[in-house]
């Protein structure tokens, strides 16, 4: 009885474990600016309360730095052609991520 109930335990927290936060993954935005249509693709990838991840835009990519999760809140900044910039964003919905920064919001759907 006690390794079953031992196994039943352990399986339950593996599960616990394994169970993906819903920021994890592809996300996609764009947003309109004086020279056009800017697009931008995020991966991100969420371990307990750091953030990682790359942001790729028709400019180039560049690796998320300073990564922070609280809860549905993320933060984080990214080095792009010797310039960072710093950026905030809230989870609204398991296929919707609105991030801002100094720029501007955009919206971002889950892929």
């Amino acid at each position: 009885m006690k390794t079953v109930f031992f196994s039943l335990i352990l399986s339950i927290a593996s599960l616990v474990a394994m169970a993906q936060n819903p920021i994890d993954g592809n996300w996609k935005g764009s947003r309109e600016t004086p020279n056009g249509t800017f697009e931008v693709n995020y991966t991100f990838k969420v371990e307990g309360d750091k953030l990682t991840g790359t942001w790729k835009t028709q400019f180039g990519e560049a690796k998320i730095e300073e990564g922070k999760v609280e809860g549905k809140k993320i933060s984080y900044s990214i080095s792009f052609n010797d310039r960072k910039m710093s950026y905030t964003g809230e989870l609204v919905s398991e296929k919707e991520l609105v991030v801002k920064s100094e720029r501007g919001e955009m919206k971002l759907a889950k892929q």
